[in-house]
C-alpha cells in the first residue's frame, strides 16, 4: 500500500482502497458460504445415516413393536461443559460402542446454544424416550440440563457430566478461541489472530476474560430456567446443586478423569466395560489439547478471585468434588498407589416365605 501511495494519484488510491475492502469483504461471505454448506451437508448425512440404521434395524426385525430388555432400554445423556476434556471422555464412548453395542448420538444445536426453545424441549424429549432404534442411546452435546420429568416421561433417561476448576477452564477456552487445538488443527477458530495472552487481556479489563465469562458451569447445571442465566444468581447455584444431587447420576472432574471412567465402567458396565483400560492405553483419548496455553500468573488469578462470580463457581465446583470424592471414597481402595473396585458389599438373607 505504501508504494501504491507512491505511484497512483489520490483519487485511484481511494479506488484501490475500495477495492480491496470490497474484495475481502467478498471472501469473506464466500468464506460464510461455504461453512453453511458445509453445515448442511454434515446434518444430510447425519439424517442418512439416521435411515441407513432404522432401515437396518427394520430388516433385522420390527423392533418398534417389540419390548426393549431392561439392559437395552437405557439412554445416557452427558451435557458436556465445554473445554472440561469432554472430548477425551466422549472419544472413548465412540470407540467402544461398537463393541459394546449401543448408538453414540452428537447433540449439534445451532452456534452451540445450550438453551433450547419450547418445541426442540419437546422434540427431543420425545426422541431420546421413544426412538427405540438408537436405544441403548448415549446422547451428547452442549446443552443445558432438562427436565424429562416436566413432559411426563415415565423413564427418565440416565444423566452424567464431568466439571472443572473455574479459573483453569476459563483460560482454555480463552486460548482454545485463538490458537484452537491439536484435535482439529486446520479449523479457523473465532478469535484467531488475536495475540493477548489472557493476563494481559485480564489487566486490560478485557470482555473475554471478565468474570461474567465464568459464569457457565452453574447454569449448565441448574437448567432452562430463565433464572439460571442471570449471573451471580444464588437461586441458580442453589438449582445446580440440588440437580448435581438428585438428577445426575455421576459428576466427575476433569482433574481426576481416570477415576471418573472407572466408577462408570464399575456401576454401568453396559456402556462402558473397556473404557478404563483404553483411557490409560488408548490415542484418541488424550487427543485434544488447547494451543498455545499460557498459564495466568498469580496476580491474575487473584484478580478474578475478588469476583462474587468467582466465588460462587468455585463454590459450586468445591461442592462437586466433595461429592465425587465422596462416591469415590466409597467405591474403591487404594493398593501399592493403585485404585481398585469394590467387590459387591450386600447380600440378602431372611427371606420369606420360605420355599417349600
Amino acid at each position: 500500500m505504501g508504494l501504491l501511495r507512491i505511484m497512483l494519484p489520490p483519487k485511484l488510491q481511494l479506488l484501490a482502497v475500495l477495492a480491496f475492502g470490497v474484495t475481502v469483504l467478498f471472501l469473506e461471505n464466500q468464506i460464510q458460504k461455504l461453512e453453511e454448506s458445509r453445515g448442511k451437508l454434515e446434518r444430510a448425512i447425519a439424517r442418512h445415516e439416521v435411515r441407513e440404521i432404522e432401515q437396518r434395524h427394520t430388516v433385522d426385525g420390527p423392533r418398534q413393536d417389540a419390548a426393549l430388555d431392561e439392559d437395552d432400554d437405557v439412554v445416557i445423556i452427558y451435557n458436556r461443559v465445554p473445554k472440561t476434556a469432554s472430548t477425551s471422555f466422549t472419544n472413548i464412548a465412540y470407540d467402544l460402542c461398537a463393541k459394546n453395542k449401543y448408538h453414540v448420538l452428537h447433540i449439534n444445536t445451532t452456534k452451540n446454544n445450550p438453551v433450547m426453545s419450547v418445541q426442540d424441549q419437546v422434540r427431543f424429549v420425545k426422541n431420546v424416550t421413544s426412538w427405540k432404534e438408537m436405544k441403548p442411546g448415549f446422547y451428547h452435546g452442549h446443552i443445558s440440563y432438562l427436565d424429562f420429568a416436566k413432559f411426563g416421561v415415565k423413564k427418565k433417561p440416565i444423566y452424567i457430566n464431568v466439571i472443572r476448576d473455574p479459573i483453569e477452564r476459563l483460560v482454555s477456552y480463552y486460548y482454545f478461541l485463538r490458537f484452537g487445538d491439536d484435535y482439529r488443527p486446520g479449523l479457523r477458530r473465532r478469535k484467531q489472530g488475536d495475540k493477548k495472552t489472557f493476563d494481559e487481556c485480564v489487566a486490560a479489563g478485557g470482555s473475554d476474560c471478565a468474570p461474567e465469562k465464568l459464569w457457565l458451569q452453574i447454569p449448565f447445571f441448574c437448567g432452562h430456567s430463565s433464572e439460571c442465566w442471570n449471573v451471580g444468581s444464588r437461586w441458580a447455584l442453589e438449582q445446580a446443586k440440588y440437580n448435581l444431587i438428585n438428577e445426575y447420576f455421576l459428576v466427575g472432574v476433569t482433574e481426576e478423569l481416570e477415576d471418573f471412567i472407572m466408577l462408570l465402567e464399575a456401576a454401568l458396565p453396559r456402556f462402558f466395560r473397556g473404557a478404563t483400560e483404553l483411557y490409560r492405553t488408548g490415542k484418541k483419548s488424550h487427543l485434544r489439547k488447547t494451543t498455545e496455553k499460557k498459564l495466568p500468573t498469580k496476580e491474575t488469578i487473584a484478580k478474578l478471585q475478588q469476583s462474587e462470580i468467582w466465588k460462587m463457581e468455585n463454590e459450586f465446583y468445591e461442592f462437586a468434588l466433595e461429592q465425587f470424592q465422596f462416591v469415590r471414597a466409597h467405591a474403591v481402595r487404594e493398593k501399592d498407589g493403585e485404585l481398585y473396585i469394590l467387590a459387591q458389599n450386600f447380600f440378602y438373607e431372611k427371606i420369606y416365605p420360605k420355599a417349600n
